[in-house]
């Protein structure tokens, strides 16, 4: 009987693809992902950062229904269909949450929205604000899924946006780690010597910096902002990476297929990206996925400081930052909800990486 030899990468796969919770959690990941990039399409508050605010509506439960009136501004914006999908939908109108409607004449009378079953206050507008000339088209039942935020707003479209910065900040971070990484420690664990040194000790000075502390400071020297935070956090974590290729080519630069690669003439350069590299991805692999997690986790910490993502931009951290103080005041959803989304996130990341440890492992 012919039996067919497998390759190292099929083997992985087959050993990845037994484990339950690598593949529930890769699935989770993707799910997130194309949430992320089209969250805007699934949200049910599509405007941009999905900051359409109703203060007499604030804090509200999962559920919570009311009637809303869109009144027109007249305003024509030019927005094409894929700005409208990847960054949210341009607003100029005006929704007010209301509790009754009448049509008088040529007039819309409705009464405000008031909490508690306090009646508010009855205003009108000309039906000639209406294309129809009865309101009824802008006038719709609205069901908040989630509740409302403080400033109520949809919490249901502010998780779906805010996935889009936890999720992203993972791969930025990550590459710009790996790219940084590869780059020191190939040449730490290559040459060696002096060069060995001098890299070592920008890394050690590096290492002992907290963490959180070194993005706090370059975030500050970047300014605030969505792709400071992105830059300051990748910049932190490049360090583990670079230490974990040095010790990989270390070990494998004496090997044969170095020797034999010198040998033939080969360049340095090739010698590191085409024969040394491709055979020490596996552990890089594994690093790159937990730095994911630690990316999100430091992403959430410094939009909870305030030098995170910025206002009215969505974050998962920020949201736990506005709302941290409803726990004590019977609304703990506004916090738990943000905190099990980031809490999730970073498990299936953790989940993947033991998974492709196992799978990578060569003795396994």
């Amino acid at each position: 009987m012919n039996h067919k030899s497998k390759s190292l990468k099929q083997l992985a796969l087959q050993k990845f693809k037994k484990n339950f919770w690598g593949v529930f959690s890769l699935c989770f990941i993707g799910l997130v992902g194309l949430i992320s990039v089209f969250a805007y399409v699934l949200a049910p508050d599509n405007t941009q950062h999905a900051n359409q605010m109703h203060l007499a509506i604030h804090s509200k439960r999962p559920g919570f229904k009311v009637t809303m009136l869109t009144i027109s501004s007249q305003l024509h914006v030019e927005q094409s269909g894929l700005d409208k999908i990847f960054f949210g939908r341009k607003n100029t109108d005006a929704e007010i949450p209301i509790s009754k409607y009448r049509v008088e004449d040529d007039r819309l009378v409705y009464a405000e929205y008031a909490p508690d079953g306090l009646e508010g206050a009855e205003k009108s507008i000309e039906l000639n604000h209406f294309t129809d000339n009865s309101g009824g088209a802008f006038i719709n039942q609205k069901t908040f899924f989630f509740g409302t935020d403080k400033y109520g707003r949809d919490l249901l479209s502010r998780v779906l946006v805010g996935a889009r910065i936890s999720f992203f900040i993972g791969f930025v971070a990550v590459f710009i780690a790996l790219v940084i990484g590869l780059f020191m420690g190939s040449l730490a664990g290559y040459f060696g010597g002096k060069v060995d040194a001098l890299i070592m000790w920008v890394i050690n000075v590096t290492w002992s910096i907290p963490t959180l502390l070194l993005v706090i400071a370059i975030t500050l020297a970047l300014g605030k902002g969505f792709w400071q935070v992105f830059i300051a956090v990748g910049l932190t974590m490049w360090v583990e990476v670079a230490r974990v290729v040095r010790g990989q080519i270390i070990s494998v630069k004496e090997m044969q297929y170095v020797t034999a690669a010198r040998a033939l003439g080969y360049n340095d350069f090739r010698i590191i990206t085409k024969h040394i590299l491709p055979n020490i991805m596996a552990p890089v692999i594994v690093i790159s996925a937990a730095n994911f997690a630690s990316a999100i986790l430091i992403e959430s910490g410094l939009s909870f400081l305030g030098i995170g993502a910025q206002s009215p931009m969505a974050s998962w951290g920020a949201m736990i930052k506005d709302h941290y103080n409803y726990i004590i005041l019977g609304k703990p959803y506004l916090a738990i909800i943000p905190g099990l989304c980031i809490m999730s996130l970073v498990m299936a990341f953790m989940l993947i990486g033991n998974a492709l440890r196992d799978a990578l492992d060569v003795k396994g």
